[in-house]
């Protein structure tokens, strides 16, 4: 648990917010309610101007979003974005990274590699910030809600200090040293994304000998086989739902990273490989933009060719 003097140094928090998709319009959303200030910054800036009506303020660059930070949030598609968003020069041709004050907690809460990861940590280090690597699992309805699984990697101190800002969106575990969180987060997304996969060719297999894969599904809830994929993505599936709450696009680049990593490590993943090559071909015959769980629409395009 974190000392009462770390919470209340974090109970009125200034926080940036870099990257206001999907997953961070909720989060700035929850942080406002929760009394926070916050800055929002985004490239496509209708999506930053979306939060004003919630209280925050917009910014017009990375730079001047941290200036007066506490602590700076991103949630950005990628390593190579989050480079380039808080190191290389905006504005009046100051970076984020120059911007941000030291002693500020720099927390990533995106889904990069962990040598990235790592990386970042060593740089921002270098100039007096803190850093954490904290990917999150849970969704868009997770963010909504503010119950996001989150993986934190770096110092332990760094960690307690976060966890009264971290504790707004969700439910925070310090996994190990920098680099941690986002091994943490592709071990989530190798489960996630092989578990969907699981799931749909079983309801397509029972679909095709004549059960109803509603009915199978509700079955197997409760069992052995009852996961939050089954119970989430399951539902999706049988309805036919594919509208994009994740993104299948970001499930393949994130198994590909989980390959990319293990292959530094020398580890081999045989079931992660073949379920990144479903998720390619899907990606390929355009359902990039479904949710993650269209895969199931891949799987049952095979069926039919």
């Amino acid at each position: 648990m974190p000392n009462t003097a770390a919470h209340a140094a974090h109970v009125a928090a200034h926080i940036a917010l870099l990257g206001c998709g999907l997953m961070g319009q909720p989060m700035a959303r929850r942080l406002l309610q929760a009394g926070h200030t916050v800055t929002v910054w985004n490239r496509t800036r209708s999506k930053a101007e979306a939060l004003a009506g919630d209280g925050a303020r917009v910014a017009d660059t990375p730079a001047a979003a941290v200036a007066q930070a506490d602590v700076v949030i991103t949630m950005l598609d990628n390593g190579k974005v989050v480079r380039q968003v808080v190191f290389e020069p905006s504005g009046l041709g100051a970076s984020a990274a120059d911007a941000m004050r030291p002693g500020c907690l720099f927390i990533d809460m995106g889904s990069i590699l962990p040598a990235q990861a790592q990386a970042h940590a060593r740089d921002l280090g270098a100039r007096g910030v803190r850093v954490l690597d904290a990917p999150v699992s849970g969704g868009t309805l997770g963010a909504q809600a503010g119950t996001l699984a989150i993986m934190a990697g770096g110092d332990a101190a760094d960690f307690d200090a976060a966890v009264p800002v971290l504790s707004v969106l969700g439910r925070p575990v310090h996994v190990g040293p920098a680099g941690s969180g986002q091994l943490a987060k592709l071990a989530n997304q190798m489960i996630v994304g092989i578990t969907i996969g699981a799931v749909a060719e079983a309801l397509l297999l029972v679909e095709r000998g004549g059960a109803d894969p509603a009915k199978v599904r509700e079955a197997l809830r409760g069992g052995f086989a009852e996961s939050r994929i089954l119970e989430v993505h399951g539902q999706r599936m049988v309805e036919g739902d594919f509208a994009k709450r994740g993104s299948l696009a970001i499930q393949l680049k994130d198994l590909r990273n989980a390959l990319h990593t293990a292959g530094e490590m020398a580890f081999d993943a045989p079931i992660t490989q073949a379920l990144a090559g479903l998720y390619a071909d899907a990606a390929a015959h355009g359902m990039a933009d479904l949710d993650q769980s269209g895969l199931f629409c891949e799987l049952q395009r095979r069926q039919q060719g």
